[in-house]
């Protein structure tokens, strides 16, 4: 005769993020996008002679102490300091909030954590190599650029990861395209960006750079919103 098992030993289904893991990982996705918005509002701010220009300089000549001048544009950040902070943060802040999201799949909840982890490689690289210009010139790794790639690829992807976690993490299908669509416009940003790199006119290269970065930074914060208000059904 064989011997049937209870079937909570055959199969025991995956919880979801309880309400309180759910709510430190939203605030912890919050606090992603408003360190980086927060920290780039005030470092350009404190730029005024000339005054910097979302739409003309590099996102990163704000971690530049300067004054140098590098690709074309002359680099002066008196908060520079300001602005590598918040690079080094924000990376951090979006993984742990990713890492707090247990008992996902983990089919999704892996992926979901490496692109993370990736994220915040790239800042921690960005704040500490300010792109300068110096290493391209002197022939040597160009880290910094390293860091940027780094970022702005796991960015965009982690993004589209989380909105193809909607109905897990309990938020609404129409939230989840939204990411989707916002990591896929970063991406095809991203595309956009080495286009203007290559023809060297570097025509509103500030405002396309943006484009890679604005939409995975808001998608954070707004489905860090909707995992500290949304009750994740139970399964």
């Amino acid at each position: 005769m064989n011997d049937i098992k209870p079937e909570s030993a055959v199969h025991q289904p995956l919880q979801p993020p309880s309400a309180p893991q759910r709510r430190r990982a939203g605030a912890a996705l919050i606090a992603s996008g408003g360190i980086y918005f927060t920290a780039e509002f005030i470092a350009a701010a404190a730029w005024t002679d000339p005054p910097y220009s979302y739409t003309y300089h590099f996102i990163s000549n704000l971690g530049v102490r300067g004054p140098s001048t590098a690709f074309g544009q002359f680099m002066y950040s008196p908060l520079a300091w300001v602005m590598n902070t918040g690079f080094f943060l924000f990376g951090l802040a979006a993984l742990a909030g990713v890492v707090m999201l247990r008992g996902l799949p983990g089919r999704r909840r892996g992926p979901a954590v490496a692109m993370a982890a990736l994220l915040a490689a790239g800042g921690v690289v960005l704040a500490f190599f300010p792109g300068s210009g110096e290493a391209t010139d002197n022939g040597a790794t160009d880290y910094h650029g390293l860091g940027a790639f780094m970022g702005f690829i796991s960015g965009n992807v982690l993004a589209i990861l989380i909105g193809r976690m909607h109905q897990l993490l309990g938020f609404p299908r129409r939230l989840g395209r939204a990411l989707v669509v916002a990591g896929i416009l970063g991406l095809v940003s991203l595309v956009a960006y080495g286009a203007v790199l290559e023809s060297g006119t570097g025509v509103l290269i500030g405002f396309v750079e943006r484009g890679i970065v604005y939409p995975f930074l808001i998608s954070f914060i707004i489905v860090g919103a909707a995992l500290r208000k949304r009750h994740i059904p139970t399964r």
